[in-house]
């Protein structure tokens, strides 16, 4: 048995868990939250499920990996961190240089530093946590697991945007997407479970929470992907705008007053369900909303709703036929309403029929199909794993 700790640094975040491979039984998970704020909170669960949690000043993320690793020994559950046999890092970013996970060497540690621009929130944070954790176990191999690498299998067509071609190329403006980690995974449970592991597949998957991506799947391969050159771009979000005219940009500077990093902010952390519900990010407060009777919390719906539908259409044409679609992430997960809403939309082009009582029953952590025996195109809800793919790449790539 090896132990795995899987790593995943937000901005100002630190998430984790520790495995124990290849039986996939998590020791302890937990979080370090509100890093470099006033006050922080660092919650960790013993070896009983109990959760502890403290409020403390995280300055930074080797404070919290730090909290982290004394945690594991105050509460019991490892002796020593040297029963620590490997460490997994999601990474946002990884450009063009990686097409699989990868060992963190110094090359890949300046590849990762390399391409903060593209990534500044997540690929800063995710070094300091790499690094930090190198500093505490040295002996310990750490590997990069890196959310756009699933999506280097998308063609040229695909990944090029009709800006001039040389300068694609040479400032290496390309399309590379996002939760790579979790459509690998959500593909690879559906092909198991639900498609007698064919080789010739064909799937949508839709990872849906606070950030939202679609991607078409032909054979285990991404073939196209909803984000962009960032996490921005696709459909509409809980913050953030998706694809949106570009010109809006100097139109809404002329008008506004505003620099382009002022609207920039406001297209990342203002817009979405947020921006034009004027209520709330979290889609329950919007299902409140509109059981209340608020306009504008069915508007953001009813947009949100339109963008993502609109993107299955393209990837049903893109890949022909669709033998499975799966929902995912916080929102698709647990909202049994919004899968409605999508699968409405969808039923008369795509043949879609939704079993109501499944869809009901299929929530909190509950996976399983939804559709009905005569629907065209079975539908699975797929609790999402990207801390479980984290490990199983850390144990392939690390040789453990």
């Amino acid at each position: 048995m090896k132990k795995i700790m899987a790593v995943n640094a937000g901005s100002s975040t630190l998430k984790f868990k520790l495995f124990e491979m290849p039986t996939g039984k998590i020791l302890t998970s937990g979080i370090a939250e509100r890093i470099g704020q006033d006050m922080g909170r660092f919650t960790i669960a013993d070896k009983k499920g109990v959760k502890h949690s403290i409020d403390i000043k995280l300055e930074n993320h080797a404070k919290a990996v730090d909290l982290l690793l004394n945690g594991l020994i105050q509460h019991g559950i490892l002796k020593d961190l040297s029963e620590i046999n490997g460490i997994g890092h999601r990474i946002v970013q990884g450009g063009k240089y990686f097409n699989d996970s990868h060992i963190v060497d110094e090359e890949t540690e300046n590849i990762i530093e390399q391409l903060i621009p593209l990534a500044p929130l997540h690929n800063a944070a995710h070094l300091v946590g790499i690094r930090a954790f190198k500093q505490a176990l040295p002996n310990c191999p750490n590997v990069a697991v890196f959310d756009t690498a699933f999506h280097t299998t998308m063609d040229l067509c695909e990944k090029l945007y009709p800006i001039p071609y040389e300068d694609s190329i040479k400032y290496d403006i390309y399309k590379y997407g996002a939760h790579g980690t979790s459509h690998k995974y959500l593909s690879q449970v559906a092909i198991s479970k639900y498609l007698n592991n064919r080789k010739d597949t064909r799937i949508i998957s839709m990872h849906i929470g606070s950030g939202c991506s679609l991607c078409a799947i032909k054979d285990g391969k991404c073939i196209d992907t909803s984000m962009g050159l960032t996490p921005l771009a696709g459909v509409m979000m809980s913050t953030r705008t998706g694809d949106i005219d570009p010109s809006i940009m100097t139109y809404y500077m002329k008008r506004s007053g505003k620099t382009a990093e002022e609207i920039y902010e406001i297209y990342n952390k203002k817009s979405g369900l947020l921006g034009v519900s004027g209520i709330s990010l979290d889609t329950r407060d919007l299902e409140k909303g509109m059981e209340e009777g608020n306009e504008r919390a069915k508007l953001a719906t009813d947009m949100f709703i339109s963008r993502i539908a609109k993107y299955v259409g393209s990837y049903f044409v893109e890949l022909g036929h669709v033998d499975m679609l799966i929902f995912s992430a916080g929102v698709f997960e647990n909202s049994s309403l919004y899968r409605k809403l999508l699968v409405e939309y969808l039923k008369e082009s795509l043949g879609l029929e939704l079993d109501e009582k499944l869809n009901e029953e299929t929530i909190k952590g509950k996976g399983g199909l939804i559709s009905t025996k005569n629907s065209k195109i079975p539908m699975a809800v797929i609790p999402t794993d990207e801390e479980l793919m984290i490990a199983l790449d850390t144990i392939r790539i690390a040789n453990l």
